[in-house]
């Protein structure tokens, strides 16, 4: 049998099990094995499965992970993030459908300490449903605009996604990272506009809220000021230089306890501190158990001859660079549907990374653009997985096929703020830009 053969069977296993809901680090690391024994024996495959975890997990640059996990698990579990949902409802809730407007906002906020869309989906929905729903508006409309906004934390920094992408790339952290302010912002922009729009031709989705006084609005800020200082800080600190990514990260999260510590009551800070240390461990395992698995699936392709035959059956259809990135799109889209973020991108990269090679497409801008294809496929049915994460936090009281409802004008947002991007590659690429210069 041809390796090529082994190669598309290991990778139609792999989708079985999936499927099978087989934890995703798992299924990769026993396909590979597998495939890895049937092309070279076992012997090659023991000492892959034995080195490439060790070579993988030891890179420098994943220890921004941890930390920046850390980070948002202190904003969490320190309170730190109602306050984000409040100053901008004071700023903002005026506005038509200024609630729905504001829950963007403080995803946004959020998402640049926290860098995972779940978990800034999970966050601010506990917070800013519940209040829209109280001040009676349409619950597709407050549901959508959390699920959708909670994609903002895989683009602006710390983005978890951005920093795998760079270490399976070869690409540089920081201009990665980077790379996803811009767009992130758009996105948020995207959005706000939209909900402004269709609330101001339909008051019936978002009745018209009292505006906050001048003194409340300022008032607010105060709560809110620390989080975004060391938001920004960690941000400017990478930009300029001044410390590496896992410097910066470390810094930030030693910040984020003293903001906690501060704000919490004497009683609480224990809980709190241990909860965020527990849900670090977790999440970074988890993260991790996946990018080893990942990291193997890129061996087995590349022994299997999967990359050299996709690049010749191109070469010989002449496919277009548009037509590349519509097929790893719609590969993308398909997977993001059933899977989690983390398994997408590190399912996709050892397939699509060296078609985009041979494209002589740049890989900081496909970063962009990669994980906006995983953005949108977090929110489209039939298992959007930021559609579920809300579910899980709204319970009964907004039943799913609202929830997919409210969200379908989001997807739309989605699909255009991803064709601008491709468009116009310099929204992406003009801060790494300034950073090269």
């Amino acid at each position: 049998m041809m390796n090529v053969t082994i190669g598309f069977i290991g990778l139609g296993g792999l989708v079985v099990l999936l499927f099978l809901r087989m934890h995703v680090g798992l299924a990769l690391a026993l396909v590979s094995f597998l495939g890895l024994t049937a092309i070279r024996g076992f012997d090659s495959a023991y000492g892959a499965l034995r080195n490439l975890p060790y070579d993988f997990a030891a890179s420098w640059g994943l220890t921004a992970i941890p930390m920046f996990l850390l980070m948002g698990a202190i904003a969490y579990h320190g309170g730190l993030t109602s306050g984000l949902f409040r100053a901008a409802k004071a700023w903002l809730g005026q506005l038509p459908g200024g609630l729905a407007v504001a829950s963007t906002m403080a995803c946004a906020m959020f998402a640049a300490v926290s860098g995972s869309s779940l978990a800034t989906a999970s966050a601010m929905g506990r917070i800013a449903i519940p209040e829209m729903l109280q001040a009676r508006y349409d619950a597709g409309l407050a549901a959508g605009s959390v699920a959708a906004a909670g994609t903002i934390g895989s683009l602006i920094p710390p983005s978890i996604l951005m920093i795998l992408y760079a270490v399976f790339t070869e690409q540089s952290i920081s201009m990665c990272l980077m790379a996803g302010i811009l767009p992130g912002l758009l996105t948020a922009f995207m959005y706000s506009a939209m909900i402004v729009l269709r609330c101001s031709f339909n008051d019936q989705l978002a009745p018209a809220v009292d505006a906050s006084s001048w003194k409340e609005r300022f008032a607010s800020g105060k709560e809110v000021w620390p989080v975004v200082a060391v938001a920004v800080g960690v941000v400017v600190t990478i930009y300029a230089g001044l410390a590496t990514e896992g410097e910066a990260a470390g810094i930030g999260a030693a910040l984020m306890a003293i903001v906690a510590f501060v704000h919490l009551r004497r009683g609480s800070r224990k809980k709190a501190f241990m909860d965020a240390a527990r849900e670090t461990v977790l999440s970074t395992s988890s993260i991790l158990l996946i990018a080893i698995g990942a990291s193997l699936l890129t061996r087995f392709v590349v022994v299997s001859g999967i990359p050299r035959f996709i690049s010749s059956q191109i070469i010989a259809m002449d496919l277009s660079t548009t037509m590349v990135l519509f097929a790893i799109a719609v590969f993308t889209i398909i997977l993001g549907m059933f899977l989690d973020p983390m398994g997408v991108l590190l399912i996709t990269l050892p397939i699509a990374l060296p078609l985009i090679e041979a494209a002589n497409i740049d890989l900081i801008w496909f970063a962009v653009i990669m994980i906006k294809l995983i953005e949108i496929g977090l929110i489209t049915p039939p298992i959007g997985m930021n559609v579920f994460v809300i579910k899980g936090v709204v319970g009964n009281s907004i039943p799913l096929s609202t929830i997919f409802r409210g969200i379908g004008w989001f997807v739309a947002v989605e699909i255009l703020t991803l064709i601008i991007l491709i468009l116009f590659p310099q929204i992406s690429l003009f801060i790494p830009n300034l950073m090269v210069n």
